[in-house]
């Protein structure tokens, strides 16, 4: 089988097989593998046979017309990395599988192509954690400028250098510093671009610099013989990356007096618990069990304090604050509404947001002074649900009504109001029971165990129905509803 030279350059043929030449990194494997593709040449056909001084082709490289996913190109860029031969064929593999109707193949990890392609990356992934944890370098004297340069020695299980030297460029940006490996090595001028040159070995490297003896006084002081975990440490930095970095050769006697450092720090331990500064402040839960005791038995204040600590429901997770009823403790009527809103949250006071100020206005207009009213909700903690910046008002359920229904009962009988007016239909089942109707029974007197009772709509009802033209009618009704109480207040 033959082929045009114009269009397969980087490809010659034997027989049946297909040889694919090309530079032996990412780019040169693309550009092979886009020939190979538009030119429907199936997997089983193609040797791979990486050339390093084979030029690409790129710009001549045929489009072939299929898409792939991006997670795909992402993560081929990074296998192409692996030390193993065998991952240009199995990437050309997994791509021609994608554009031949597998599009799933990515998604199936017991796929024997898939489940190697993971393992591959997943390899490099970790190699590159130790290449940038574990690089250390050391200073050396430019022989033709006399500015300082930086020469560090790694050696990487898989072909990373060039790979990583984007995060070492942009970290040490105004450093001039060379990484020296097996596999090739990275140079970094402090300005222009990076650039590669060939392998080396170890002896191009220095073996310490004029800061090492600072830098192993440091590495001996922070070391903390009552954290040392010799298994977890051998697993995140294996003794084969030892022999390069300076404080290596202080480990084992580290280790060694490990037992002994431990007992003695155990020895001298303080059985006091005050800290160097002074007493140790009391915990926020310390000054509001204080503040508890300090105050009135049987008060609102203390019920006040006891809610903050309410934890009956998940609601006070993602809440600033417990917000808790406002007004006289002798109030003769008593607003019950919902929940607090975003304002209500952040000020930790009843009806201070948008619902509040309509209420406001209705309340003059109804003739009703608000501060000789007691304000409150059914439930003490917003509910919300995020979207971006903005918090939206999320109904309680009825196990979040139930949880606060004990702080609720508790102020209703410490204030004895002799009218208790609910706002909305949360709050008039939780003052009457689940066979409350707004529209059937707003504006009428209830009596319900030896209490008066008066249900409304709540004033967030009429700002969700528009304008106030539109509304006038509504917010009249609601008005009236309010003018009941004047007689009691």
């Amino acid at each position: 089988m033959s082929f045009q030279a114009s269009l397969f350059d980087s490809q010659s043929t034997a027989g049946d097989q297909v040889v694919a030449r090309f530079a032996p990194n990412f780019a040169g494997w693309q550009n092979a593998a886009r020939r190979l593709l538009a030119a429907g040449i199936a997997p089983a056909r193609v040797w791979w046979q990486p050339t390093p001084d084979h030029e690409q082709a790129d710009a001549d490289a045929p489009a072939s017309g299929a898409r792939v996913p991006k997670a795909f190109v992402a993560q081929a860029r990074t296998v192409s990395c692996h030390r193993d031969d065998d991952r240009w064929a199995l990437l050309y593999r997994l791509l021609w599988r994608l554009t031949h109707g597998e599009r799933h193949v990515l998604q199936l990890s017991g796929d024997a192509d898939t489940a190697r392609f993971n393992r591959y990356a997943k390899a490099v992934r970790r190699d590159v954690h130790k290449m940038k944890a574990f690089v250390r370098f050391r200073e050396v004297t430019d022989t033709d400028d006399g500015v300082p340069r930086y020469l560090a020695w790694f050696e990487p299980e898989h072909f990373i250098v060039e790979y990583v030297s984007g995060f070492f460029q942009r970290r040490f940006a105004n450093m001039r510093w060379s990484i020296l490996t097996p596999v090739g090595c990275v140079h970094w001028e402090g300005h222009g671009q990076l650039w590669f040159s060939p392998a080396t070995d170890k002896s191009a490297a220095p073996e310490g610099d004029a800061l090492e003896q600072a830098w192993q006084i440091y590495y001996r002081s922070i070391f903390n013989p009552a954290r040392v975990k010799v298994r977890a440490m051998q697993s995140e930095m294996p003794q084969k990356y030892w022999k390069n970095m300076p404080e290596a050769h202080l480990i084992p006697a580290l280790l060694r007096d490990a037992d002994r450092r431990v007992q003695a720090m155990e020895a001298n331990r303080k059985h006091s618990d005050e800290l160097r500064c002074g007493p140790r402040p009391a915990s926020p839960e310390a000054d509001n069990a204080a503040a508890v005791a300090a105050s009135a038995p049987a008060s609102l204040e203390r019920l006040a304090l006891q809610a903050t600590t309410c934890r009956n429901c998940p609601l006070w997770q993602p809440a600033t604050q417990t917000v808790f009823g406002q007004g006289p403790a002798d109030a003769r009527v008593m607003l019950v509404g919902e929940q607090p809103g975003d304002r209500e949250d952040l000020a930790g006071l009843p009806f201070v947001g948008p619902a509040g100020q309509l209420l406001d206005r209705a309340l003059a207009a109804a003739g009703v002074a608000r501060e000789r009213l007691y304000l409150t909700n059914t439930v003490k903690h917003f509910k919300f649900s995020p979207r971006g910046k903005t918090r939206l008002h999320a109904t309680p359920s009825e196990t979040e009504v139930m949880a606060c229904r004990p702080w609720l009962d508790a102020e209703i009988g410490l204030v004895a109001p002799e009218l208790v007016i609910g706002l909305g239909a949360t709050a008039g089942r939780a003052l009457l029971g689940t066979d409350v109707r707004i529209n059937r029974d707003r504006g009428r007197i209830i009596t319900h165990d030896d209490r008066r009772y008066l249900l409304t709509v709540h004033p967030s009802y009429l700002l969700r129905r528009g304008t106030a033209a539109a509304n006038a009618s509504e917010y009249q009704r609601f008005v009236q509803d309010l003018a009941q109480a004047v007689d009691w207040v």
